[in-house]
This record gives structure tokens, sequence and C-alpha cells, in this order.
């Protein structure tokens, strides 16, 4: 796989080596058996996949060319190019503002813009419309854009089964920049709905099969669907493509479920399920689903509590917060300083959708289990670092460099 020229201070030498052996070790991928530190009587259980993904490193490396090859020109993101507030305040301090914000609301006025100025598309891609507008300026969207080949592969399924006569459902977050962008490229080719969760799917399906009438779909469903959407005839034939981000087992449930129903509606045989229902299975991010079968690997060893590190509005990290709160214990953290002493930890609930600050969340036992994973736009470095600060806390700060020189010299 490329490697990219990403900003060395996002490295880690220790999670590098742990990477590179654990690589070597399995070239195929098939082994999700954490990797476990012992820190004298701190246990740090770290899944076998996090960080930095293939379509974020090439993000970065584009974002920051972008402004090394554009000395003395305006440059601006349509939106945050990750959702990692420390890569997007690294390119601010550089000089690069926002166009709008993650949800779309503008932060600045389209007149504002010029022909000369440089215009970054981020790693989640972006609808026609906003493309269109770009180049209406005089500003080629291409030049710098960040959007993730993955992203596209499923703008190309869906383009490809939507002229095959398809209706796209979307599995993702409505409001999301990625399921935006989604939405905008299907919606160009065929009839298409988001769905954003199994609660709506199976909900959909009753529109599917009849079982609600054809006018409430258009109230249930407000804001998620495409223009001219036609109940009766566009729910004939169906396929499901996600945003990358979501949980890879939800995705394939609600396709799984909606293909068994739109089958039977039709009374289809399963060999025969391509006339109604198209496989889109290969549209499943790898990224996504390594890091959650690695979570998944983790959560069978014991621990005492999970730490799960990323920007707070980073679907691909929440999703691995879900997967952990259902066995233990589990903070959301975006950097090290979350730990704030040793009774303290300061972290997002994803239910209120707050910043919260629990006490005792460190257990007086020894030894200590720890578990940690990272999303898809956490650095490395930023992991070292809540390493490092959990060891500080547990009074094991002096047998860190042991474990980090047998990692790197062993």
């Amino acid at each position: 796989m490329k490697s990219f020229n990403v900003p060395a201070h996002y490295r880690s030498p220790l999670v590098t080596a742990i990477k590179q052996k654990r690589k070597s070790a399995d070239k195929m991928k098939k082994d999700f058996v954490p990797t476990v530190l012992q820190i004298g009587s701190l246990e740090v259980i770290l899944a076998r996949h996090f960080g930095f993904c293939y379509g974020v490193e090439n993000a970065i490396e584009i974002a920051f060319r972008a402004v090394e090859e554009n000395p003395g020109k305006r440059i601006f993101l349509l939106s945050e190019m990750i959702h990692n507030p420390g890569v997007n305040a690294d390119l601010q301090n550089l000089g690069v503002r926002f166009i709008m914000d993650t949800g779309g609301k503008m932060l600045m006025n389209w007149d504002d813009l010029t022909s000369d100025d440089i215009v970054i598309i981020p790693a989640f891609g972006t609808t026609l419309e906003l493309a269109a507008q770009l180049r209406s300026i005089g500003i080629e969207p291409a030049r710098y854009e960040t959007t993730c080949p993955f992203v596209e592969k499923v703008w190309n399924r869906a383009e490809k089964i939507g002229k095959d006569g398809y209706t796209i459902v979307v599995h993702g977050k409505p409001k999301h920049e990625e399921t935006r962008a989604t939405f905008s490229h299907s919606q160009d080719v065929t009839p298409t709905v988001v769905v954003k969760d199994m609660t709506q799917a199976v909900h959909l399906a009753k529109f599917i099969t009849g079982a609600l009438p054809a006018e409430q779909f258009y109230s249930d469903f407000a804001g998620q669907f495409s223009e001219g959407f036609d109940v009766v005839k566009d729910f004939q034939r169906i396929g499901v493509v996600n945003q990358t981000t979501m949980l890879a087992s939800e995705t394939q449930a609600i396709a799984d479920y909606l293909k068994q129903e739109i089958l039977g509606h039709y009374n289809v045989a399963p060999e025969n399920a391509s006339e109604r229902f198209a496989d889109t299975r290969d549209t499943l991010c790898y990224a996504t689903n390594d890091n959650q079968s690695a979570v998944q690997g983790m959560l069978e060893h014991r621990a005492d509590l999970a730490l799960v590190i990323g920007g707070y509005n980073s679907s691909n990290t929440s999703h691995l917060v879900e997967l952990c709160e259902e066995k233990l214990p589990t903070y959301f953290i975006k950097e090290e300083n979350c730990l704030v002493d040793r009774e303290t930890v300061r972290h997002f609930d994803l239910h209120s959708h707050t910043e919260l600050e629990t006490k005792n969340y460190l257990p007086q036992r020894t030894p200590l289990r720890v578990m940690i994973t990272s999303g898809a736009s956490c650095p490395d470095a930023l992991v070292e670092r809540v390493i490092e600060r959990l060891a500080q806390l547990t009074g094991n700060a002096s047998y860190l460099d042991q474990v980090s020189e047998e990692w790197l010299n062993g």
C-alpha cells in the first residue's frame, strides 16, 4: 500500500514499531488479537488496528501540500478535512480557513471567494451542487480534492446499480458530510433515500411491502429522500450502500433485512435475488471493518476500562465507543489532557452529546488493565501520549522507556 508524506509530529516511534511488527507477522490481517504492553503495574491492551487509515493519510498529505505549493494565496477548506480537532487546528494555524461547518452552515459568503483562491475538498467528499458552485466562481475542486477513495467507491457502485434500475438506500447519518455527498451523487442517477439505523430500515420496509400508506413515507422520511421520489414505483428494486464510517455489522444487517423483506414481498427465490436486490457488500470500507473487528478482538480480553481516542464529531470513532460500552466502562476522549488526574477524566457522552467529568474512573487494582483504541482520524502520536499519561498517573512512567526500547529494538 502507498505510503504518504504525513507531518512527523503525527507519528509515534512506539506505535509505528508495534504496527510494523504486527503487520509483518500477519500480512493477511486475519489476526485481531490485541497487543498487550506491560508497563509496571499498568497493562495496556492495544487494539490490533487503529488510527490513521489510507484515506486520512491521503487527505493530510494533499492538504499540507496545498499550503506548501501556494505561498501568499488564500487557502480554504470546504469544511473540516477530517474529524480530528488537532489536525484541523494545525491547518488553521497555517492560515487555512473553513468555508462551512460540518453541518453545512456557511461561515463566510460565496461572494468572498475569487478564482485565485485555493479550496481543499475534505476526505468526506462533497456534493455535486457545491462542486458546481465552486466551478461557477472559477475554482476547480478537483485540484486539491482529498475525497477518500473508498468513499468514491461507494459513489461509483451507487451510480452503476442506479443505472441498472435500482433505487439506492444509503445507510448513514443524514446530516453527516459524507452522507450528504453520497446522497447527492446517488440522486443524480437514481431515486435515493437515507436510513440512519435499523429502526428506520424496519420502518422503511413497511413502505416497500405496502404495509403502510405511501403518502405517510413523505412525512416520516422528510429530508431523507430525493426529489420526485415515487414510493410505489421506486421501491420495486433496491440496493444498499453506506456512509463508510458506520458500523459495518449494522449496514450488513440492514441490507439483509431489506433483502428479506423485498424478496418475500415479491415472492422471489433467493437464487434470483438480483431481480429485486443489488449485492453491494463490496462497498464496506476496509479500515472501518478492520478497526471494528480489532475492537471485537480486544474485547475478548479482561480489562477494567476502555479509552477510545478521537474527535468528538467522528462517526467511525463513535461506533468504536458503542462497541466498547457494551462490555465495560468506556471513556471517549480527544487528547491526553482529558485524563485530568488519577481521579478525574473528561470525556464525551454519546447519549447526551456533552462533555462530562467522571470521578474515580481508574480502579485501585493491580495490575490495572486499560484497553485503548482510536478512530481513523486520530494520529498515532496522540495514542502514545495517552499511554504516557496513563503511565504517569499510575506511577509507572519509569517503566515506559524500557517497554518502548523493547519494541523499537527487539
